[in-house]
């Protein structure tokens, strides 16, 4: 038996033991009937609100630009989303073009899913976060007419889940103490850099809280001995890695940089599908997968396969994201050495309810699919 027809024998299966009724005898049970139909995908532009204002080294912005998908089978609906941050170089309008030109009807069985992935990558180059909405809608779906949740599915174990960091942006000292004092409940900060200020706003973090810190300078270093001594100092200030210290293009410096610093340098924008993992080997010490930028699920699972057996760290993180995006990305969080997956706590106008922080980690529960519904 080949895997898709596992898959759709599972699927039924559950379907058939949740919905057989009680006066059913176990010698007499209804044969389960298949499922049959053709998928169709909806989707609606949607602005995500910030609640503070989030500042990088290189821009700031209020909101982020979002679409909402909706891939229904049978009566069952799988929900996506792609987010758009300005780097992506994605609008609402890309998006919907390309959503709108794909032929999704054609299929009709969703667990022939390299299949429907493999046609929706093939439609348009790049469109990562508009491809990567599908591929979170399909892995619903497919996991709803499963029964199981996706970390289930993948065999990972949810009590591995590490704790997600909370991210402090880029702003002046009273609003760094705001922010620090709003993540309380956190057991990890991330903590943008790349500006003239970065000492002070981690003096100003370290005068209200001991807990680790974790780095992303945003490429926003670009002399590598001062990179060299920032990072010296900030290893005796309890941080536990450097994200994207140097331009994405400085492999050579990067690389330097890597050899001598005392903290582990992890890829961000330097990485973006499968392939880079491979590019970023003895680049860097770890990868930070984001599902908006690896076209989603399927290929984001294959690259912490790959840097797994490479001996990488990896890190999962986000967008500014609905709970629905982090939901998907929280599937993948116990392959993960660390997690960045708190963009849906970072606006104020979320859609789903989904995966919940208890005691600062992730919580993964037996919700199928994602584990996300809209609200």
């Amino acid at each position: 038996m080949n895997r898709r027809e596992f898959l759709k024998t599972t699927a039924w299966g559950l379907a058939a033991a949740g919905t057989a009724g009680p006066l059913l005898s176990a010698c007499r049970r209804e044969k389960p009937q298949p499922r049959s139909g053709t998928l169709k995908l909806t989707f609606e532009p949607y602005d995500l609100q910030l609640i503070h204002p989030f500042t990088v080294a290189v821009h700031s912005r209020t909101h982020t630009p979002d679409v909402l998908v909706q891939l229904e089978y049978d009566g069952v609906t799988g929900y996506g989303e792609a987010s758009m941050p300005p780097y992506l170089g994605e609008t609402q309008e890309s998006v919907c073009r390309f959503l709108g030109s794909l032929d999704l009807g054609q299929f009709s069985d969703p667990f022939r899913m390299d299949e429907i992935l493999e046609y929706v990558d093939a439609a348009a180059p790049d469109n990562r976060a508009a491809k990567a909405s599908v591929d979170i809608a399909l892995h619903d779906l497919t996991g709803k007419l499963m029964g199981q949740p996706w970390h289930r599915i993948w065999g990972l174990s949810p009590e591995k889940a590490p704790s997600t960091s909370f991210t402090i942006g880029i702003d002046t000292t009273e609003i760094v103490r705001r922010k620090t004092q709003e993540a309380a409940p956190y057991n990890i900060l991330k903590v943008k850099m790349g500006l003239d200020n970065d000492r002070e706003t981690v003096e100003t973090i370290r005068s209200i809280t001991d807990k680790p810190l974790c780095v992303d300078a945003n490429q926003g270093w670009t002399d590598k001995e001062k990179a060299l001594e920032t990072i010296h100092w900030l290893a005796e200030r309890g941080t536990l890695f450097v994200e994207q210290p140097m331009p994405k293009e400085m492999i050579d410096e990067t690389a330097w940089l890597r050899e001598r610093s005392p903290l582990p340098i992890i890829a961000d924008e330097f990485l973006q599908r499968l392939p880079d993992v491979l590019r970023a080997q003895g680049v860097y010490d770890g990868i930070n997968i984001k599902l908006m930028k690896s076209t989603g699920l399927r290929e984001a699972h294959r690259m912490a396969t790959l840097a797994r057996a490479l001996g990488m760290k990896v890190m999962i993180g986000c967008m500014t994201e609905t709970s629905c995006a982090i939901s998907a990305a929280a599937q993948l969080s116990p392959m993960a050495d660390w997690a960045d997956l708190d963009g849906n706590l970072l606006i104020s106008n979320d859609r789903f309810d989904g995966m919940k922080i208890v005691d600062g980690r992730i919580a993964l529960d037996n919700r199928p699919g994602i584990g996300a519904e809209p609200v």
